[in-house]
């Protein structure tokens, strides 16, 4: 089935409030959203959310990497397939043509990668879960992430978000140990001790720092600590897991099944986060997993700002994988406005939901994109 037609198109969604994290401000949600049609007439869609302080990525450098990607695919570039166009359902050997062709470039990677599963389970007639051997026979709930604010003010989001039933809340963190006590103590006396508290530092912290400030957490019963200090700092990450009364969970240094398998040799880190965006899409991250269960480590998924249509990638992904245990959705919850037809459905106390619909079984409304910047490959 080749590959007729690639369309890019730079989507932008206002977040309903700035996003704090320890390295950037987000006010928007800066994406690009890849369409590959085949010759068939079947189409598959894909959407990466570059954070350029994690990924190294803008939405413009994912763009322009985008066309140079689009044109590969194009062009018959494997041995032994006549005509224009890859194949569309050889989603390994397109994979491998895009790495070969042009090095890191993850994000907009994913994008591609999400689109070619999207075609390869709707050509098979299957939910994407099901074609990754998956099953829909699991309750997926999300938690929701207070950002880096005052104490008072994370307090009142931490309350909120209680009283919207999320079974989880997940705290920003990462500046100075006396600050960001003060932001859990507040937290912890407002909400009170039934609900699990996750952190996440996003490398804010040196390595002394995040064993003070870990020691200092204990007492406030937190869940896990995702990324406490740099991420190349494999050896650091070691040594803090070694002095943390507090699991920790790597993020920003698990880009790839090459970077879980350094981990899992450093005993590094307790758990793995996921996100698309960074593995470079679905193939990398069913590799990365699958180093996690050998090594014995649970699994999170997580997200940048994407739209549903993204996290519903990721939904069919969680429900492929046993091995993931905990949920980091909440990225649709903090756009200002939808524009995804069909994928996952938020309901109430934090549930998400996927139908049985063949592929991701989401797209974007038509009126939505034809006011986009866009860039068509045929």
């Amino acid at each position: 089935m080749k590959i007729t037609k690639i369309d890019l198109f730079k989507l932008n969604v206002p977040l309903n409030d700035p996003f704090v994290i320890a390295i950037e401000t987000i006010t928007d949600a800066e994406s690009v959203a890849v369409r590959i049609t085949t010759e068939s007439g079947i189409v598959g869609w894909g959407e990466c959310n570059p954070y350029r302080s994690i990924a190294g990525e803008t939405q413009g450098t994912a763009f322009e990497a985008g066309k140079f990607l689009a044109k590969i695919l194009l062009r018959n570039e494997m041995p032994n397939q006549a005509g224009r166009g890859q194949n569309a359902t050889a989603t390994t050997d397109c994979i491998r043509l895009m790495d070969k062709m042009l090095a890191g470039n993850r994000c907009i990677k994913s994008a591609f990668d999400m689109a070619l599963y999207d075609i390869a389970s709707r050509t098979a007639n299957m939910p994407l879960y099901q074609f990754l051997g998956g099953a829909n026979n699991r309750r997926i709930t999300t938690d929701m992430t207070v950002g880096i604010n005052t104490p008072v003010r994370m307090a009142a989001s931490a309350f909120k978000f209680k009283n919207q039933g999320f079974p989880a809340i997940k705290v920003k963190l990462g500046t100075t140990l006396k600050e960001d006590v003060a932001r859990i103590r507040a937290i912890r006396e407002t909400i009170g001790n039934t609900l699990p508290l996750r952190i996440d530092a996003n490398q804010g912290w040196d390595e002394a720092t995040a064993i003070a400030t870990l020691k200092a957490l204990e007492r406030f019963d937190i869940e896990h600590c995702e990324q406490p200090i740099a991420a190349r700092n494999i050896a650091g990450m070691a040594r803090v897991k070694a002095g943390s009364p507090i699991p920790i969970m790597a993020d920003e240094s698990v880009f790839d099944h090459f970077d879980a398998l350094n981990l899992v040799q450093h005993a590094a880190c307790d758990y793995f986060n996921i996100k698309l965006a960074k593995s470079g899409g679905i193939s990398n991250a069913l590799k990365i997993n699958a180093i996690a269960e050998a090594a014995g480590i649970k699994c999170q998924v997580g997200c940048f700002s994407e739209t549903r249509l993204a996290m519903s990638a990721l939904m069919h992904f969680i429900l492929a994988c046993p091995n993931v245990v905990h949920f980091d959705l909440d990225a649709p919850l903090m756009l200002s406005f939808d524009p995804v037809i069909g994928g996952i459905v938020y309901g109430e106390n934090g549930s998400v939901f996927i139908d049985d619909g063949v592929g991701i079984g989401a797209s974007f409304e038509e009126d939505f994109l034809k006011n986009l910047e866009s860039f068509e490959v045929v």
